[in-house]
């Protein structure tokens, strides 16, 4: 039961010193999960976020409960998922009972353009960190840049993206099985 009410506890951290959804708690995911407690390695961390990110859902909830799951079964999963969810409820309930009386503030104002700023500073550490781990070899680049491109000037939706990059890598994989 004490290691059920750890993992919460964990996963309530993380979930209240993090602002700016899945991507920006990527690096505490990492400081905490891969480094700390060894829970998974850097790639098994970066394959639960791909699988995250294509179920339904939050990344990090999905994230979140595919870790407990790995710990401690479903009451672990469960405890992980209300150890992300609890700490966004309880602030999203606070802010919204005062954020009427503070709404004009120009320094509430401030304030929250500076969290926007650190989160985009998080969100691109994740990115360079991801492409400078992942993206390798001439056929990676072609890939990545094949999917920027789309995505910028086509502003084509993600998911279709990652579904013709999923095609697309099968494809090359079973032309280059085929060559041995």
């Amino acid at each position: 039961m004490r290691e059920l009410w750890n993992l919460f506890a964990l996963f309530f951290k993380i979930g209240l010193f993090t602002f700016g959804g899945g991507y920006a708690m990527l690096p505490l995911l990492k400081a905490e999960l891969v480094n700390k407690r060894r829970f998974v390695s850097e790639q098994e961390l970066l394959d639960l976020y791909s699988i995250g990110q294509c179920t339904p859902g939050i990344i990090a909830i999905n994230v979140a409960t595919f870790i407990g799951y790995q710990q401690k079964g479903v009451c672990g999963a469960v405890m992980t998922t209300l150890g992300m969810v609890l700490p966004s409820l309880i602030i999203i309930v606070l802010i919204a009972s005062v954020l009427q009386n503070f709404a004009d503030n120009r320094y509430v104002a401030y304030a929250f353009a500076g969290i926007r700023i650190c989160v985009a500073a998080l969100i691109a550490d994740v990115i360079f960190d991801l492409a400078r781990k992942n993206i390798k070899g001439f056929l990676n680049v072609f890939v990545f840049m094949g999917a920027l491109a789309l995505l910028i000037m086509f502003n084509l939706s993600a998911v279709w993206i990652v579904i013709v990059s999923g095609i697309f890598a099968l494809l090359v994989n079973e032309i280059g099985r085929r060559k041995k």
